[in-house]
């Protein structure tokens, strides 16, 4: 291989002499490498985060995009082969059309998904176009350094792979803790774009500016500003597009819309020809409430649970406030403690009219304290007693919830109940997901507790199930506390006599506990909507 060293003249193709003493040309290289590296990451982790927004099942989404990632890099380095002729030339196209392709790939896939319904073809698409992408960068970026200065082949691959490995260091912790809170995914996706322009520019520009041939200087430097115009561009109309999109997504018009750490809320609202409102929730597109038939859901979970010793109440979740609006229509109630993972939740409970009119302004009440953590890590430590457990988590889809409906944590919940005490969970549709609903009801008898399942008519979720336990006694019937407080408007005893009865096609059935390592609830949760 014909090599330039800082005394040396003349190399191949379109290579000359780097801007300034070899020392510095490959410090500029490397320090290249790093920001190639953190910016693919970044891509990565971006389609991952977006397929857990828009589809859920962040683990079958992570698989898909890694898989097809490393694939497409392999694909990527055997075609960089071709390039070594003309590596200047070749990373600044690479790194061009890296910026396009990542940073408009958010922008693309959410369209694809909102408005094509083609969302999965073409997230495999554009994994592969930017794994193939950022396979081709280390040969090019190879052949490069080796041409600066004279160096052992195990020197430089260490040298380009050490800087390559901190850049996805850098860029793994700036996606959550400063993109994604900062500037969303779209926008944030789009400024990393803007990030493999400056990549091209430093190689381009700075460090082999002088060996090439002004009208390829001239090439490269247009179609670089044409990229970032286009990104520019892109940026500028992001707000707009993401709002048409969002809105094309969901029936009723969007009122409230915002990304937290943890996921997307928005709140909707319509009017129908009677002047009737239906307020309603969502959670990464998922439907949490509906304020028209709300009070069917909030009044099953909640009252029978409450039959028996009501002082002190802990809500597992249910950080929209609705749970514990049912719980404080019990005046004895002494103290209700609340754990919910995400602060944006009990914020907009707090501060959305809409929301708060729902909730009576129940996250407001003396008796009632926040807590934002994670119930599963929450639970471990001792936190006294508790007369009734209302868990009114997400459903299960997956790993990351599925914990939540595992063996291990009804095991801490038992612990934490009081010698009378009784748990309630939400335990998802027996009718579209029965697998899943009636592996709640095994899981929770695997702990120590005696179950009880039944369910109610929610119009927005179809028939929806729920399983009570105690801790001491099993339970043979569901009843109504007494005196039952006034205000009710779906459940009474009749109500929650018929309720334990399930049809022949629904009954119980044989299914496995959920664990922590084996959560089999996520996979009977999928098998159950799939065609739904």
């Amino acid at each position: 291989m014909t090599t330039v060293t800082a005394e040396g003249p003349a190399a191949a193709g379109d290579l000359d002499r780097p801007a300034g003493p070899a020392r510095w040309a490959r410090a500029a290289l490397l320090f290249a490498t790093f920001v190639c590296a953190a910016c693919g990451l970044v891509y990565e982790l971006a389609l991952i985060t977006l397929g857990g927004y828009l589809i859920g099942n962040t683990v079958q989404q992570a698989s898909i995009v890694l898989a097809v990632f490393v694939f497409a890099m392999g694909i990527g380095a055997l075609a960089a082969k071709r390039l070594q002729r003309r590596p200047v030339l070749a990373f600044a196209a690479i790194e061009g059309t890296l910026a396009l392709v990542g940073g408009l790939s958010v922008l693309a896939l959410y369209a694809a998904f909102a408005w094509l319904d083609l969302y999965q073809p073409a997230l495999v698409v554009t994994a592969l176009a930017i794994g193939t992408l950022i396979g081709a960068e280390i040969p090019v970026l190879m052949t490069l350094i080796q041409r600066i200065r004279e160096q052992a082949a195990g020197d430089a691959v260490a040298d380009l792979f050490a800087a390559d490995y901190v850049g996805a260091l850098i860029g793994g912790l700036a996606f959550p803790f400063l993109l994604l809170p900062r500037f969303g995914q779209i926008e944030g996706a789009l400024l990393v774009g803007a990030v493999n322009v400056v990549a091209a520019t430093i190689v381009v520009g700075g460090v082999f500016g002088r060996s090439l041939p002004r009208r390829h200087v001239a090439a490269v430097a247009g179609g670089l500003t044409a990229v970032l115009v286009v990104l520019g561009g892109a940026a500028v109309l992001a707000a707009d597009f993401e709002t048409s999109a969002r809105q094309a997504l969901f029936e009723d018009p969007i009122v409230h819309v915002e990304r937290s750490a943890y996921q997307e809320l928005v709140v909707t609202e319509s009017v129908d020809l009677t002047g009737r409102r239906d307020v309603r929730l969502f959670l990464n597109g998922d439907l949490q409430l509906s304020s028209i038939d709300e009070y069917r859901y909030h009044e099953a979970l909640v009252h029978p649970a409450m039959a028996g010793a009501h002082g002190r109440v802990l809500v597992l979740g249910g950080g929209d406030g609705l749970a514990i609006r049912e719980v404080l229509r019990y005046p004895d109630v002494r103290e209700v403690v609340n754990v919910e993972l995400d602060p944006a939740v009990t914020r907009l409970a707090r501060a959305e009219p809409r929301l708060v009119e729902l909730n009576e302004g129940s996250l407001g009440d003396p008796r009632v304290r926040v807590e934002h953590a994670d119930a599963f890590s929450w639970l471990r430590s001792d936190r006294g007693l508790f007369d009734v457990v209302v868990a009114d988590f997400p459903d299960p889809e997956d790993m990351a919830t599925a914990k939540l409906y595992s063996l291990e944590l009804y095991q801490l919940v038992a612990n934490a109940l009081a010698p009378d005490g009784r748990i309630v969970v939400q335990g998802g549709s027996p009718f579209f997901a029965p697998d899943a609903f009636w592996c709640v009801e095994a899981t929770i008898r695997a702990a120590g507790l005696h179950p009880l399942a039944y369910s109610a008519d929610v119009p927005s979720f179809g028939n929806w199930g729920f399983v009570l336990a105690r801790r001491d006694a099993p339970l043979t019937a569901l009843a109504m506390p007494a005196p039952a407080p006034p205000g009710l408007r779906y459940v009474d005893a009749a109500v929650l006599d018929a309720a334990t009865v399930f049809p022949p096609d629904r009954a119980r059935r044989p299914v496995d506990v959920s664990t922590l390592v084996d959560p089999k609830i996520v996979e009977y949760q999928r098998k159950g909507w799939r065609d739904y």
